[in-house]
């Protein structure tokens, strides 16, 4: 059985991908900063192949020790998903938003999935088909920001954006390091789905968003890798400007 790991899965679109990996035959190890509510939404799956992991990405101690306890369960990790994330708290106009929200985002958004990544690596490399999806948002494109004609051309955030910019460059690097290897790693755009993030705002809903993750964590040996996917950005074919 393939296995899974998925931060911030606890509720929204990190929830409805473990849901839909779990109907694919995944073990599903759910990534939550709150054990407790962790554990309820393992609850809601119901299913036996559904384990809740205390996870904060942002604090090293948190990722050792999730990595210790997935360590004494499997030899190897078929699937990362990078999803957990926050926000920071909208508007962010660059002049008057704070460092000590910049950093906390960053923490998070870039790092955390850094920290999370490395940690997890050598179960990664035990795969036969490892995958690695990092959840980004379309905001972190820096071609469509310099477009007025973009739909989302005045959504611009200090922090969020710029966050998962660094994300995006991130992934480029480490899909690099690994093209020689059966490593897929990929940026992932749900798109403006309906979540906490936005007041549940977003047209899409969290099933549609989540099955673009899925698609990306699934992929075969032909798939492609270094890719920014976002139907977003771009309904035709997914494929998305830097």
């Amino acid at each position: 059985m393939k296995t899974v790991l998925i931060t911030g899965a606890n509720k929204s679109i990190g929830f409805e991908t473990a849901k839909q990996l779990l109907d694919l035959g995944y073990y599903v190890y759910l990534g939550s900063r709150d054990l407790e509510k962790g554990a309820e939404a393992v609850a809601q799956l119901n299913s036996k192949n559904a384990e809740a992991i205390k996870i904060d990405v942002s604090n090293e101690q948190s990722v050792t020790e999730a990595r210790k306890i997935i360590g004494s369960k499997t030899d190897s990790l078929d699937v990362l998903i990078n999803n957990a994330g926050i926000s920071g708290g909208f508007p962010q106009s660059p002049s008057i938003t704070s460092i000590e929200t910049m950093r906390e985002v960053f923490d998070t958004n870039f790092f955390g999935a850094i920290q999370v990544t490395n940690a997890f690596m050598d179960l990664l490399k035990k795969s036969d088909a490892p995958r690695i999806v990092n959840v980004t948002s379309g905001l972190g494109s820096l071609t469509l920001h310099n477009d007025p004609s973009w739909k989302f051309y005045n959504y611009k955030s200090a922090a969020y954006g710029p966050s998962k910019t660094a994300l995006n460059a991130y992934t480029i690097t480490l899909a690099f390091e690994l093209k020689d290897t059966a490593f897929k790693v990929n940026v992932v755009d749900p798109g403006y789905a309906a979540t906490d993030f936005n007041r549940h705002s977003g047209p899409r809903n969290v099933s549609d968003a989540a099955k673009d993750i899925v698609k990306f964590a699934i992929l075969d040996e032909n798939g492609p890798t270094g890719k920014f996917f976002s139907i977003d950005n771009n309904p035709e074919t997914g494929d998305s400007p830097w």
